[in-house]
C-alpha cells in the first residue's frame, strides 16, 4: 500500500491518543483524509478511473458519517479535529 506501518503510526499519533490508538474517531479521520487527498490526486491525472471515483465517494462518506458522530458525542473535539485538518464543515 502506498502507506507504510511507520507513517500510519506517526498519522495516529498526531492525531489519535496514541500511535496504536487505530479505533479513535480522529484517528480514523486523518487516515481517511489522507486517503481522500491521495485519491483526489490521482483522479486529477486519470479521470476516467471510475472504480477509484466510487472508492472515493464511498471514503468521502464514511469520514462524514464520522464527523457526524463526533459532532453528537463531543463538539469540542469535533471542532479541534475540523481545525486541525483544515476541513469544511
Amino acid at each position: 500500500m502506498y502507506l507504510s506501518i511507520e507513517e500510519k503510526q506517526e498519522l495516529f499519533a498526531k492525531h489519535g491518543k496514541g500511535k496504536n490508538d487505530t479505533g479513535s474517531a480522529e484517528g480514523q479521520i486523518a487516515l481517511f483524509t489522507h486517503r481522500i487527498s491521495h485519491l483526489s490526486e490521482h483522479l486529477k491525472k486519470n479521470r476516467k478511473d471510475y472504480n477509484t471515483e466510487r472508492s472515493l465517494v464511498l471514503l468521502v462518506g464514511k469520514r462524514r458519517s464520522l464527523l457526524d458522530y463526533l459532532m453528537k458525542k463531543d463538539i469540542m473535539r469535533y471542532r479541534a479535529i475540523v481545525k486541525e485538518l483544515q476541513l469544511r464543515k
